[in-house]
């Protein structure tokens, strides 16, 4: 997998992607990622990316200009890679999900754009943008953020990222929340390990940890249930 991601602060990526999956995923050459500074596709002295909204306002607008810049230089740059998605990430967007994740794991060139300030000028959504993705009800400074989680979420994904058995059984996989996880010690401050996960009984354990999934959704995340084929309440 290629990304490449626009910013107009891009040495926030610096520290997240150089530790645990991600710069594992990136030394095993599963994914490449290249991190561009917005300011370098400016034509003014100043290396403006925003400027006054029309129509009067609060705060400032991202200009179109650079990120056209940016996202024709970077296309230009790969046009071997014809499976390709261009993101926007905004609070306006459509809500990130495990779903959205798998998806966008199998597109070969992801390139991201981070918002900042009031927004980004509506000329990029409308030419450049083919999803808006938010990763939640809230607003962030910017879409940097809200850039790594995609990034880490979908990077996991790849094959020879992870182990299989290991993405299976996380959360939202299945549908439901996990199971309880424990490990050793087997007794800490009073706190037992159930004895069921220490009986060596396969069967007896894959049922416990499927009735546990289920009561932890329902009690943390009853709305995942309602999208279970076949459930009722």
């Amino acid at each position: 997998m290629n990304v490449d991601i626009v910013s107009a602060f891009p040495r926030m990526f610096e520290s997240v992607f150089g530790e645990s999956i991600i710069k594992r995923t990136i030394e095993k050459e599963l994914v490449a990622i290249r991190i561009w500074d917005l300011r370098d596709f400016t034509s003014d002295k100043h290396r403006q990316v925003d400027d006054c909204p029309f129509g009067g306002g609060p705060g400032m607008v991202m200009k179109p200009e650079p990120f056209f810049q940016a996202v024709e230089f970077i296309q230009d740059g790969n046009k071997h890679l014809t499976n390709r998605r261009t993101l926007l990430m905004s609070p306006q967007g459509a809500t990130f999900s495990q779903q959205k994740a798998v998806q966008l794991s199998k597109v070969e060139h992801l390139v991201i754009l981070c918002g900042h300030y009031e927004g980004v000028d509506e000329r990029v959504r409308l030419s450049l943008v083919d999803e808006e993705i938010s990763i939640g009800d809230y607003v962030l400074t910017g879409g940097e953020l809200a850039a790594m989680v995609l990034v880490d979420a979908v990077i996991r994904l790849l094959p020879g990222a992870l182990k299989d058995a290991s993405l299976e059984e996380e959360s939202f996989s299945s549908g439901l929340l996990e199971y309880p996880q424990y490990t050793r010690p087997r007794e800490y401050r009073n706190m037992k390990v159930p004895d069921i996960l220490l009986s060596g009984d396969h069967e007896k354990i894959r049922k416990w940890r499927e009735q546990m999934s289920l009561q932890k959704t329902r009690e943390r995340r009853p709305d995942l249930l309602s999208r279970q084929d076949g459930y009722t309440e």
